[in-house]
């Protein structure tokens, strides 16, 4: 499977590019910025997905990122954006053009993982997606599909950061604060309407002590449910 990294600062693509190589056997295609990845996807370049820098000279990760939403040859491509940026306007902003994700740096092992494994291989990896259709989310929060998909995308976000810092917790034997951190992912998942992800938080409420290994597994699940969703409500905003 083809992959395709894009960053014009080398040594953030090269870590990049080691974590995806770390996640399996993947042909990694690299690019410097966003105008030489254009110019290689016009070329005939048809990766599986594609990380990319949001901030570049000559073509930003966003105009890159519009193009490829633009061109029918390319649109189906899952387009992941990277950046320090955190402010709730551009994750909103890279949502509506269409990410299928937003990666924060600096880079955690996980985050990348979960978009691979995700998009690429879910049946393989056993996960089933139970959840409220979109339509009924929507309806029960009283929001457009716009909204729905930036509380999805910043949950998301929630859930890749709270891995790393739940392996700290656990570390540090500090269970009860680990339980509450879950007892909030929880809640996110029920009111994103996320059966699925919600029952495999649900032991870990009460289990003692949640086991480390046990848990981040739950967490993978719950992630590609907060992606299927993603991906549910935009297939329906473009149908």
């Amino acid at each position: 499977m083809r992959v395709l990294v894009v960053d014009d600062d080398v040594v953030s693509r090269m870590v990049l590019m080691h974590l995806i190589d770390s996640c399996g056997k993947f042909d990694i295609v690299e690019a410097e910025d966003g105008a030489d990845a254009w110019q290689q996807l016009e070329g005939g370049l048809r990766p599986a997905i594609c990380f990319c820098d949001l901030r570049m000279p000559r073509l930003s990760g966003m105009e890159l990122l519009q193009r490829v939403k633009g061109d029918a040859a390319l649109s189906t491509m899952p387009f992941v954006l990277v950046s320090s940026a955190t402010d709730t306007d551009t994750v909103q902003q890279a949502t509506k053009a269409g990410a299928a994700g937003y990666i924060v740096k600096p880079f955690q092992a996980d985050q990348v993982r979960v978009h691979l494994t995700g998009f690429l291989d879910q049946a393989a990896n056993g996960y089933q997606h139970v959840a409220e259709t979109p339509a009924e989310t929507q309806q029960r929060l009283g929001i457009n599909g716009d909204r729905l998909l930036v509380y999805l995308t910043g949950f998301q976000n929630q859930l890749t950061a709270a891995s790393a810092e739940l392996d700290a917790l656990f570390a540090r034997d500090e269970m009860g604060e680990a339980r509450n951190r879950i007892e909030r992912l929880h809640a996110g998942c029920v009111t994103l309407g996320l059966h699925g992800a919600a029952a495999a938080l649900e032991r870990f409420r009460r289990d003692a002590p949640p086991q480390a290994e046990a848990v981040q597994a739950a967490l993978s699940d719950v992630i590609r449910a907060v992606i299927h969703q993603s991906a549910l409500v935009r297939q329906i905003s473009l149908g």
